[in-house]
Formats: structure tokens, sequence, C-alpha cells
């Protein structure tokens, strides 16, 4: 990951493909397939560098979180 100071501020920081691969355990061709199809993450190129600014991978993250699905519920409790 590269920042311009210091700690990294999401707003500052960038990930190369590379970082984005390992943090998803993603390979570097899925995330090069996303961006040729135009889905994924937003990204910058920056002299023949991809770059994906870490607060948008975050936003990324944040909109496909998902809760698991509640259990199903007793047979008792569905007789009732």
């Amino acid at each position: 990951m590269t920042a311009n100071s210091g700690q990294p501020n999401s707003e500052l920081a960038h990930l190369t493909q590379h970082d984005l691969a390992q943090r998803w355990r993603l390979s570097h061709r899925t995330l090069e397939k996303w961006r040729s199809l135009g889905t994924g993450v937003p990204y910058l190129k920056v002299g023949g560098r991809v770059l994906y600014r870490l607060a948008d991978v975050e936003a990324f993250e944040v909109k496909r979180k998902r809760l698991p699905a509640p259990d199903e519920p007793d047979q008792s409790e569905i007789d009732r």
C-alpha cells in the first residue's frame, strides 16, 4: 500500500493491483477482468500503473457486506 505520509489516510492511500488481490485473496487476473467489464472498484491509471483509492475499496466492501441469513424457524414455532 502506498500513502503520501506517515499514517495511511484512506483519502490519500492507494492500493496497487497486487495489494488489492492479496487483501481479497483474488487473482490479479480477476481484478483485470472486472476492470475490462466495468465492474468492481473504481481505479486510477497513472503512468501505466493501476491504483485503487483505499477509500473506494472500503466503500466497495461496505456496499457488499452481507449478513448471514437467519436460521430457519423450528417446526414447533411454525405450528403455533
